[in-house]
């Protein structure tokens, strides 16, 4: 794979290179048009999406940071994007250009004020793994192997004005008005900033392996505080496929709902025990041991719950406050969905969009056990999202709903979905974290 020598830093180079890849975008909607002559538009409109997708995609896997952690977000969002988003941005997961040999020695130079090969005793300047915002390297010290995750560069200054270049793109594809919008994007910058942290990242992944060690089939490695610091993070190195090279094989309905319930059982007991979830389920975050255990190798996204969101939120999991239209409405309002200056064609609204969602996504919850490898489930999540992203009513009005809490809270439970499906675990115990 091409290695980078530089990463764009300073705010004009990254402006630039996206401003190269607004061009592409427009010349793609130009040979788009001239497709329309010559073949349908359900042709020309795929063509369409798979241009963009590859050069939006090369663009930020350059520019790496925030703005290639935002299309790793989105890759996240299957029932939101065209299916060619969805492929292209996956690849922001775990694989992405890293940087070359020596700039990897002069950033680690720069973090620890010593080469590699001075705290190492043996270390592979090959990356092993790049993803958005560092790559992972494999060391080995005193006999111990190790996996020494390296920030970019640059990318914890750059996330304020990296954002700033993608908010309109978020805005408009999220239906999102200026008025009021500041909270969400403040949340999302808050979260990424906490990400280039590695430092927080080392207390979080012990004080989360420590309160989840009791958890069976789940295995945590051990990080060293001595050979970290704040843009350099050093752990064991763990044995195991990505999760997602897992679920691509065939594997037995035991070992699929062994590691779905692990998966399940981690989050239930973090969201409802520790009021703190890891919120950045995606399959590069985990893997699968030789032993079909599962492995978390990444705490950089964690979110706190707090108990007046904690409760409405998951009040709204119960089949019978769904449906008391006077709970129903009160828990929207103390979710910030409804508002006190909604119009009543609003309120009737989102009142019926948030019950026709809620009595779907919520349907986990309202059993003892649960079918995620039901395929029609998952047809009608889709086809829901497919019907709210067309809606022209919709977007004649403020998207601007709900707590700014629901941003990770949603991309957690739409993660976890996914991943349980793609494991294809189909007698998972809902409540089982109550018990273990």
């Amino acid at each position: 794979m091409k290695t980078l020598n530089k990463i764009p830093t300073s705010k004009i180079e990254r402006a630039t290179k996206l401003v190269s890849t607004g061009v592409k975008v427009g010349v793609n909607y130009a040979k788009y048009y001239g497709n329309k002559i010559t073949k349908s538009e359900e042709e020309a409109k795929k063509q369409l999406n798979e241009d963009n997708a590859t050069d939006i995609y090369d663009g930020l896997k350059e520019l790496k940071g925030s703005a290639l952690k935002v299309a790793q977000m989105l890759s996240m969002e299957k029932n939101i994007l065209p299916n060619a988003y969805v492929e292209k941005f996956s690849l922001s997961q775990f694989s992405v250009p890293p940087l070359s040999g020596p700039l990897v020695t002069k950033t680690f130079k720069k973090y620890f004020n010593k080469t590699p090969d001075e705290v190492f005793d043996t270390f592979v300047v090959e990356s092993v793994n790049a993803a958005s915002i560092g790559q992972v390297h494999k060391a080995t010290k005193d006999g111990k192997e190790l996996a020494v995750k390296i920030q970019y560069p640059g990318v914890a200054d750059s996330i304020s004005t990296d954002l700033a270049m993608v908010k309109p793109i978020a805005m408009k594809m999220f239906n999102i008005k200026g008025e009021g919008s500041d909270e969400y994007f403040k949340e999302v910058e808050e979260k990424l900033l906490e990400e280039t942290n590695y430092e927080l990242e080392l207390a979080q992944s012990n004080e989360i392996a420590d309160a989840c060690k009791h958890i069976p089939n789940l295995k945590f490695p051990k990080y060293y505080p001595d050979l970290s610091s704040d843009r350099i993070l050093t752990m064991d190195w763990m044995y195991g496929v990505h999760l997602s090279e897992f679920t691509k094989e065939e594997q037995t309905e035991d070992i699929a709902n062994k590691l779905g319930q692990a998966l399940w059982d981690f989050y239930m007991y973090q969201m409802h025990k520790l009021k703190k979830v890891h919120a950045d389920p995606h399959p590069g975050n985990f893997l699968v041991s030789k032993s079909n255990e599962l492995i978390v190798i990444d705490f950089g996204c964690m979110k706190e719950v707090p108990e007046s969101f904690y409760v409405p939120y998951f009040e709204l999991a119960k089949r019978d406050n769904i449906d008391n239209p006077a709970f129903f409405e009160s828990k929207l309002y103390e979710l910030e969905i409804l508002r006190k200056d909604d119009r009543p064609e609003e309120i009737t609204f989102f009142k019926a969009l948030f019950y026709e969602m809620l009595s779907l996504f919520t349907q986990p919850f309202q059993q003892e056990e649960f079918d995620f490898s039901d395929q029609e489930f998952f047809c009608k999540i889709a086809d829901l999202g497919q019907k709210y992203a067309k809606s022209t009513e919709l977007k004649k009005m403020n998207g601007n709903r709900g707590s700014k809490h629901f941003i990770y809270i949603n991309r957690t439970f739409f993660g976890l979905y996914n991943l349980m499906h793609d494991l294809k675990a189909n007698k998972v115990k809902i409540n089982n974290f109550n018990t273990i």
